[in-house]
C-alpha cells in the first residue's frame, strides 16, 4: 500500500478535479439527478462534505466521532441520506465551501498524524494512509455518479491504483456482508492501468484469478457500473462469484447498478 503521503496527495488531486467539474457546471446542474436513487448532484458533493467530516471527527475528537457511530446504528437505513439532504439544502456556493473547507481539514489532521496511529470508523480502526485510501475511493466513485449526471467523460489516471488496491483488500469483506464465508485461498489480479502498466496482487500461480481492465475493476467494486458492462473475467468459481458482490466500501450490500439497456 501507499504511504500516507502519497496518497494524501492523490487524494488532493482527484477532490481538485471533482471540484472544477462542479464549479464549472450551471448552478441550476446541482439538481440534476445522479445515478443513485434519490441524489441529485448536491446530494453527491453533500454526501462527500459529511463524510469527511466525520473522518475529521474520527481523527481528532473520538468522542463525538463515537457520537455519531451511536446515531448510525440507532438509523441505519437512513442516516447517509440524511446527512445528504442536509447538505444538499444549501445553496451550490455554500456547499462548495464546506467541502473544500472539509477536505482541507481533513488532509491536514491525517498529514499530522503519527505514522502508527490507527482511528475509530464505522468499519475496522484504519491508519491514516488508509483513511485517506478510503477517502479517495469515495471521492472517485461519487465523482463518476456527478461525471455520470452532467453527461461528462472522465479520462482514467493511475490515481486508480488506490481504489483498485482497496477493492482487493476487501475481498473476504465482501463475501461476509452477503452472509458467505470467504475463500481460503488468495486470488490472483491482473489489472491493466491507464498508463499501460500491469498491476498485480496475489501469488502468480493462484488457480482463481481475475483480469481486465482497472477502470473496470474500479467500477466494480464501487458498484458503479454492472459486470456485464464491464471487460472483466475471472477464472474459477470463488472468483466468478466474487465478481458478482465485491463492494470496496464499508457497511451492508449495495444495490449496485443495473445493467445498462435494463428496463428501468
Amino acid at each position: 500500500m501507499s504511504d500516507s503521503t502519497s496518497v494524501l496527495d492523490d487524494l488532493r488531486e482527484e477532490s481538485e478535479e471533482l471540484d472544477r467539474l462542479v464549479a464549472g457546471a450551471d448552478p441550476r446542474h446541482w439538481a440534476l439527478a445522479t445515478p443513485a436513487p434519490g441524489w441529485t448532484v448536491a446530494h453527491q458533493i453533500a454526501h462527500l462534505a459529511w463524510t469527511d467530516h466525520s473522518a475529521l471527527l474520527a481523527v481528532t475528537d473520538a468522542d463525538a466521532f463515537h457520537a455519531l457511530v451511536e446515531k448510525a446504528l440507532a438509523a441505519p437505513g437512513s442516516f447517509v441520506d440524511e446527512g445528504a439532504e442536509e447538505g444538499a439544502a444549501l445553496p451550490p456556493g455554500a456547499l462548495l465551501a464546506r467541502w473544500r473547507e472539509g477536505r482541507t481539514a481533513l488532509a491536514q489532521a491525517l498529514r499530522a498524524a503519527p505514522p502508527k496511529a490507527r482511528f475509530p470508523w464505522y468499519g475496522p480502526p484504519m491508519s491514516a494512509a488508509s483513511m485517506a485510501t478510503a477517502r479517495l475511493m469515495e471521492t472517485w466513485a461519487h465523482g463518476q455518479d456527478v461525471a455520470d449526471a452532467l453527461g461528462v467523460v472522465r479520462p482514467p489516471t493511475d490515481r486508480l491504483r488506490h481504489v483498485a488496491w482497496l477493492g482487493v483488500r476487501t475481498r473476504d469483506f465482501a463475501f461476509g456482508a452477503h452472509g458467505l464465508t470467504p475463500p481460503v485461498d488468495p486470488f490472483r489480479i491482473e489489472l491493466r492501468a491507464p498508463s499501460g502498466d500491469l498491476w498485480t496482487y496475489g501469488p502468480d500461480d493462484a488457480p482463481q484469478r481475475v483480469t481486465g481492465p482497472a477502470l473496470d475493476f474500479c467500477l466494480l467494486v464501487t458498484q458503479r457500473a454492472h459486470r456485464a458492462d464491464l471487460a472483466l473475467r475471472a477464472d474459477g468459481p470463488d472468483a466468478d462469484r466474487w465478481l458478482d458482490l465485491a463492494q470496496a466500501f464499508a457497511g451492508p450490500p449495495g444495490s449496485g447498478r443495473p445493467p445498462k439497456g435494463a428496463a428501468s
